[in-house]
């Protein structure tokens, strides 16, 4: 049996195909089968564990990443569509020396993570959100967060730490040089 992963070119399943993709601003490659999901590939063949698997449905959110800057589900998008992409996961927001990003930072100012499970996912997306909208309201923060499932916090020192996050960025931004 073969499958397609896009126009005519077909792919025997039982084969390693290569995937050569950025992750964290590393060049990474590996192989696999043509049904191997993203998730799968990113902690079994790329050591990127902190992208959770929960559902596999796509409903859950602990698998996002950013995939070319956008928040997107690992476990519904195959390791073979990832070639030649730029591919984040938590493991990246971090800086080169381990710094906390601020909105990790946040996230544990405020006890926005209690089991962990969720927050990788969370922290993805919400970092894709907060380039896209700098300045957004509590309700537009509990919207974007409706695409998570979090048993542990109630949500609400998540949404405490991003509009932390939001209002620090947009007054660092707002500062003259040389402040």
């Amino acid at each position: 049996m073969k499958t397609t992963l896009t126009g005519n070119t077909p792919l025997p399943r039982d084969q390693q195909h290569p995937v050569r993709l950025e992750l964290n601003g590393q060049q990474r490659q590996g192989g696999c089968e043509a049904r191997k999901l993203l998730s799968d590939f990113l902690r079994e063949d790329l050591g990127a564990t902190g992208t959770h698997v929960g559902c596999e449905h796509g409903v859950c959110g602990a698998c996002t990443i950013q995939v070319d800057g956008v928040a997107a589900r690992a476990c519904m998008m195959l390791a073979l569509q990832a070639e030649g992409r730029r591919i984040r996961t938590v493991e990246g927001l971090c800086s080169h020396d381990g710094e906390l990003s601020d909105l990790q930072q946040a996230f544990r100012r405020h006890h926005a993570l209690q089991c962990g499970f969720c927050t990788a996912g969370i922290l993805m997306s919400c970092d894709d959100y907060l380039r896209r909208k700098p300045d957004p309201s509590e309700a537009e923060v509990r919207d974007m967060l409706s695409g998570h499932l979090c048993r542990c916090t109630g949500y609400t020192p998540i949404v405490a730490a991003v509009l932390e996050t939001a209002a620090l960025r947009r007054a660092t931004s707002n500062k003259p040089n040389g402040d």
